[in-house]
């Protein structure tokens, strides 16, 4: 009868351990992603740093075009 219920707590046991195992994996699968996620956002970030705005100095040659063209307007009509 010893043997018999040394039996049944070892495959309990087992059971046990089964069961824990696919939240294990899970957990690490998340922890992949956070970690992947995490890089790439540091990465974006120090990309968004170093990179000129090339829009500002657009906008900037864009206005002195803008008024240009108006001063060029007024002097013709008087």
């Amino acid at each position: 009868m010893n043997k018999i219920d040394e039996l049944v707590d070892l495959m309990r046991k087992k059971e046990k351990k089964d069961a824990d195992k696919p939240k294990n994996i899970l957990l690490w699968i998340l922890a992949i992603i956070g970690a992947v996620a995490a890089v790439a956002g540091i990465a974006y970030a120090v990309y968004r740093y170093f990179t000129p705005d090339y829009l500002e100095d657009f906008e900037d040659d864009f206005e002195d075009d803008f008024d240009d063209y108006f001063e060029d307007e007024d002097e013709e009509k008087e």
